[in-house]
């Protein structure tokens, strides 16, 4: 791309100096700062959930010599009743709940995605799957969840679909709207009256 020089440089004769790398880096931080400082924030997080095992003590390590210590240098958050190290056991919790977090994001976008585009296109298939999905959303999460721990083996897999289960209606109705309105569009109608042939 050519840079066209300003009224002002042309006047002067001479062209704008191109802006360096940081101001570059720079403007977009200055005109959203808080998208800048979460996602500063969020990298620190993920970082150190990756390096807990190298940065931090064994959380589940026992020394009832150092129960119920108050937060010190050697101990960041203190210590519970059994001396664990609360500042490790947080770390490496942390890496759990990345998991989960990721796992259920990406699994309910998929079958959210999947299930809002069929039913935003296809009118009996809305009929259905909508109304199983105004179903789930009127049971309340937390006793979903507690459900089925309770009928099967307490595990990470058994939480990820606890909670992926309440997250799936949410996506398929935002994707279900996003379809219904691009079918609305004049684009569409004018390619339907033109004789375009699709799914019904």
């Amino acid at each position: 791309m050519v840079a066209v020089p300003s009224d002002a440089a042309l006047a002067s004769g001479t062209e704008e100096a191109p802006p360096s790398l940081a101001q570059r880096i720079w403007t977009p931080i200055r005109r959203n700062p808080t998208i800048f400082t979460g996602a500063l924030l969020l990298t620190i997080l993920v970082s150190l959930a990756i390096l807990a095992p190298w940065i931090s003590p064994d959380p589940l390590k026992q020394n009832t010599i150092n129960r119920l210590r108050p937060p010190s240098e050697k101990f960041w958050f203190g210590t519970d009743q059994f001396g664990r190290d609360n500042f490790s056991r947080t770390l490496h919790g942390a890496r759990v709940s990345l998991i989960v977090g990721i796992t259920v994001a990406a699994i309910s976008a998929v079958i959210g995605l999947a299930l809002g585009i069929l039913c935003g296109y296809f009118r009996r298939v809305d009929a259905i799957v909508m109304r199983i999905m105004d179903g789930i959303m009127a049971i309340p999460s937390i006793l979903l969840a507690i459900a089925l721990i309770t009928l099967t083996k307490p595990g990470l897999a058994i939480v990820i679909v606890a909670i992926v289960i309440p997250e799936v209606p949410r996506v398929v109705r935002v994707v279900r709207s996003v379809v219904l309105s691009i079918r609305a569009q004049p684009y569409i109608e004018s390619a339907i009256a033109g004789g375009t042939k699709g799914f019904k």
